[in-house]
């Protein structure tokens, strides 16, 4: 499942159009988003924003795994409540953009940039990117001056905006390798990567195919996640008893990609 985690359902085909191109043959993948009830924001840019979806979030996570999912992709490069949702996700493996993208960076450089929108991005972003162990690695933030609902609006000037941001990353701040730190910056990185000659990650890419491994990792191997000690999750019995995901979350929107 490829869970947009907002209640604006606009992007979702967007996204569904982006799987169904890079998708493993062999994926089904759902395209959700959240209830329209925990608001009509269309970003997270705003920790404010990313607080009212913590309840709703946790639940559709829930509800994924009841379903069955063997994998679950948060759509946000802020990875909001990614430790929570591993938490309560059972035998469903959760990924996000930010881990997944560093993760694939790091195979291929020693050091990242991440291109960001605004410069109100980068606090948040890089504290997640420190609690992750990558610190060390972290070349510089670069912001680009642009909103997430401007990414596809004109994708001239974006294109135009991301290469200099990359291109500054690269020449003065001396990454290795560039990621593009927002999941609407998507379908811009070969263009810069063909240009740069340095690894440029999209993050929804990354986070697909991340998942897309996770998944058969799980089903060949049995690499599921831990419910021991720090990954320990609340128990049924206790989930019950305070009434907890006692209805089904119905999401928002959902589109299957076979």
């Amino acid at each position: 499942m490829y869970l947009n985690p907002v209640g604006f359902d606009a992007y979702d085909a967007f996204f569904a159009e982006m799987i169904k191109e890079n998708k493993f043959s062999n994926s089904e993948v759902h395209v959700t988003s959240l209830q329209p009830t925990v608001g009509q924001m269309d970003n997270l840019e705003y920790r404010t924003y990313n607080a009212l979806i913590a309840s709703d979030l946790v639940k559709a996570t829930r509800q994924a795994s009841t379903e069955g999912f063997d994998a679950l992709i948060i759509g946000c490069f802020y990875d909001p409540y990614l430790l929570d949702a591993r938490e309560i996700s059972g035998d469903m493996v959760v990924v996000a953009p930010c881990q997944s993208s560093i993760e694939i960076a790091l195979k291929l450089s020693n050091r990242f940039s991440v291109i960001i929108g605004h410069k109100k991005w980068e606090h948040e972003m890089h504290s997640t990117i420190k609690e992750y162990g990558y610190g060390e690695h972290l070349a510089s933030f670069r912001d680009v001056g642009m909103n997430v609902c401007e990414f596809q609006k004109d994708h001239k000037i974006t294109a135009n905006n991301l290469f200099k941001a990359a291109e500054k990353a690269v020449t003065e701040d001396f990454a290795e390798s560039v990621i593009l730190g927002c999941t609407c910056e998507f379908g811009f990185f070969q263009e810069i990567q063909e240009k740069l000659k340095v690894p440029v990650i999209d993050p929804s890419l990354a986070a697909l195919k991340q998942a897309e491994q996770a998944a058969m990792l799980k089903n060949r191997f049995g690499w599921k996640p831990s419910s021991k000690w720090s990954c320990e999750p609340p128990s049924e019995k206790d989930i019950k008893q305070f009434g907890l995901f006692s209805e089904p979350y119905q999401f928002g929107n959902r589109i299957i990609v076979n």
